[in-house]
């Protein structure tokens, strides 16, 4: 993560340069929704297929789902979700506004350096907390709140033809129910031997009142959720595995480990028998990026007895049969969409004085792969025809619009690794000039050479 990097230099880069805007903006917007733009799909897309490009093609004996997003009310009853899937709430007296008691404390122990975990507090002892302290609304600035109350996340909608026959369902607050559910479908249809996995990347929901930080916290999202289903006494050791293949697919991308830490989980779930977080280096600090979770037998024995259907798996060697463990390993598309933006951030004085803004990605994650840029606009037709053989290999961008410079830097600026200049030699040896986003240096290549020397760099 470059030194000088801001949320305020992230979100303004972000408008800039077609990477994300502002949710439903031309009417005012609506409670941090956000709309990814032409690069910013691009780079998230790419974000996706490298995890599911190592965590289901690369992971043997992993399958992958696309669950639907509204689910079997009883669905949200076996996982708790109705009964306990809450936030700790409290409404100002002055203003009218709500707050996470929880959030409240974490950002005044930030402020003041204390050492203090609002998750290990029970609500009498956050409220005494946030008195004793007098820590004021974020809004009008008064000490004033009423008891803390439980407020269930999970969006409510209803299905029925009349208005007097409706249910009450929900849009789903995580995607691993998704996976549990179909783990009989699942093992029968694709014959799968425990231990087996079952991977999935797709929206979620979240009422949460205090969204914030850009695309870190939304109520919309995009979970990527890999569940392993294995015998309980080598659930420790795929714990650990999936630990290291968290944090070494997060090095494979280009983060720098430096800005990532692991951080065990100071309280567990009755069911779980470990936890822990790989936090990034954001710029508000460390924070989550994503979970590794040794959950044990809880979730398919619950959904056992809910549903009534058995869980049990048949060993087909021993005909043993147990309920398998789980080990989740849980990580958000848009929150790691944000880390790997932070990270590719850098500002940069050259050697002539001038300035730039350069997001450093991994080929692999870059919008555009090439940008194809004719030095002048009557080398357009060669251009247009080398553009055209580049196309049929990775995404690539044409850009004829003012001085070489400024289209230099705007391809910087979205983290285009390589961009090729047509000149007049062009038309002659059939060579263009490759400059290299990071380093600026040019070496003149054939259109051949570009193309496998770029496919090796994003293969």
């Amino acid at each position: 993560m470059g030194k000088n990097v801001t949320m305020d230099k992230i979100v303004n880069l972000c408008k800039g340069r077609g990477i994300i805007f502002a949710g439903s903006e031309i009417y005012g917007g609506m409670g941090n929704t956000w709309d990814y733009g032409p690069i910013g799909h691009e780079i998230k897309s790419n974000i996706k297929k490298q995890w599911w490009k190592t965590f289901v093609y690369q992971n043997r004996n992993t399958f992958g789902v696309d669950a639907a997003i509204l689910m079997n009310p009883r669905v949200w009853e076996a996982s708790g979700h109705t009964a306990s899937f809450s936030d700790p709430k409290m409404d100002c007296k002055e203003c009218k506004t709500r707050h996470r008691a929880d959030n409240l404390i974490e950002d005044y122990a930030k402020k003041k350096g204390l050492d203090v975990n609002p998750d290990t507090m029970t609500d009498e002892q956050m409220s005494e907390f946030i008195s004793e302290n007098q820590i004021k609304c974020p809004i009008c600035g008064k000490c004033n709140f009423t008891a803390i109350r439980q407020f269930n996340m999970m969006f409510e909608t209803s299905r029925g033809v009349t208005e007097e026959n409706q249910n009450k369902i929900y849009l789903r607050p995580e995607t691993a129910q998704g996976e549990f559910v179909n783990f009989l479908n699942i093992q029968r249809s694709m014959r799968a031997k425990v231990p087996f996995g079952i991977a999935q990347i797709g929206k979620a929901f979240r009422n949460e009142i205090t969204p914030g930080n850009f695309i870190f916290r939304t109520i919309e999202f995009e979970q990527m959720e890999h569940q392993l289903f294995c015998r309980e006494d080598e659930s420790g050791k795929f714990y650990d595995l999936y630990k290291q293949k968290a944090w070494d697919f997060l090095i494979s991308i280009g983060f720098d480990e430096n800005n990532l830490r692991f951080k065990d989980h100071d309280k567990l779930a009755h069911y779980a028998k470990s936890a822990c977080d790989i936090q990034y280096l954001y710029p508000f600090g460390f924070s989550e990026l994503n979970g590794i979770h040794n959950r044990g037998d809880h979730d398919l024995s619950r959904h056992e007895e809910f549903s009534g259907k058995s869980m049990l798996y048949v060993d087909p060697i021993t005909n043993e049969k147990f309920i398998p463990n789980v080990v989740e390993y849980s990580i958000g598309a848009d929150r790691l969409m944000l880390a790997v933006l932070c990270e590719a951030y850098n500002e940069e004085v050259l050697e002539n004085g001038e300035s730039r803004v350069v997001m450093k990605l991994s080929p692999k994650l870059s919008a555009y792969k090439v940008a194809v840029l004719p030095l002048q606009k009557n080398l357009s037709e060669k251009a247009n025809e080398i553009y055209s053989q580049l196309s049929s290999h990775f995404y690539c961008d044409y850009d004829e619009a003012g001085s070489i410079g400024k289209r230099y830097r705007r391809h910087d600026e979205i983290g285009t690794p390589y961009c090729i200049t047509i000149d007049f030699d062009t038309l002659e040896d059939g060579t263009v000039t490759l400059r290299d986003r990071d380093t600026m240096e040019q070496v003149r290549m054939t259109i051949d050479e570009v193309i496998s020397f770029v496919s090796g760099k994003i293969s």
